[in-house]
């Protein structure tokens, strides 16, 4: 796949950290091929984590092209920092991402990256809205459960169930949507990929 440089030091600092939740490499390389479509374009991740997703996305960026970057977890956002935050196309935030979406409204961006609940599980609608036409919306992680296999042998927990209902949930969405074209890939972790309609 010929990973970003970053990528090696940004795992091993993920897992002295004990953040288990970052992009698996298929998705990141796929991230990349996508950012690459969208010279001088405008990129939103939400769900920064340690920085995984964010460093396929920023090597298939443009020079010219923007990322921003959000998650509420100070202590993953911080491994991210240290290891791309040289890069003058990226912008780290650390708040919570319904906030920043809301506080985005109005702008619109050329691809958006939804790796946490705000703009997935809860309220996607602020995320879609902010899509540019021709731009894409993708998801990954929407395999029902699939990070949850060994609980699927235990009693299933809320937290179990209310990831899965919101997997069902934005799945209909997704497909509902007229506005968008959308791809389902029985792939990686599950990745749904999303394109807005042009207007003209």
């Amino acid at each position: 796949m010929n990973p970003p440089d970053q990528l090696e030091p940004i795992r091993e600092a993920t897992e002295r950290l004990g953040f288990g939740m970052g992009s698996d490499d298929s998705t990141g390389n796929l991230l990349r091929t996508l950012a690459a479509s969208k010279p001088g374009g405008r990129l939103l991740e939400l769900g920064t984590g340690t920085g995984l997703g964010t460093a396929w996305l920023l090597d298939g960026m443009s020079k010219d092209a923007s990322l921003i970057t959000v998650d509420q977890d100070a202590k993953a956002s911080a491994v991210a920092a240290e290891h791309l935050g040289d890069d003058p196309r990226l912008e780290i935030k650390v708040q919570d991402g319904l906030e920043l979406l809301k506080a985005l409204q109005g702008q619109t961006f050329d691809l958006v990256f939804a790796d946490t609940w705000p703009g997935k599980i809860d309220e996607p609608e602020l995320a879609l809205t902010l899509v540019s036409p021709g731009g894409f919306y993708v998801v990954d992680d929407m395999q029902l459960g699939w990070k949850n296999r060994e609980a699927l042998r235990q009693p299933v927990n809320d937290m179990i169930m209310n990831v899965w209902e919101g997997q069902r949930r934005l799945i209909k969405l997704l497909r509902n949507r007229t506005d968008f074209v959308t791809t389902s890939l029985n792939w990686s972790s599950g990745v749904m990929i999303c394109t807005k309609k042009s207007l003209a």
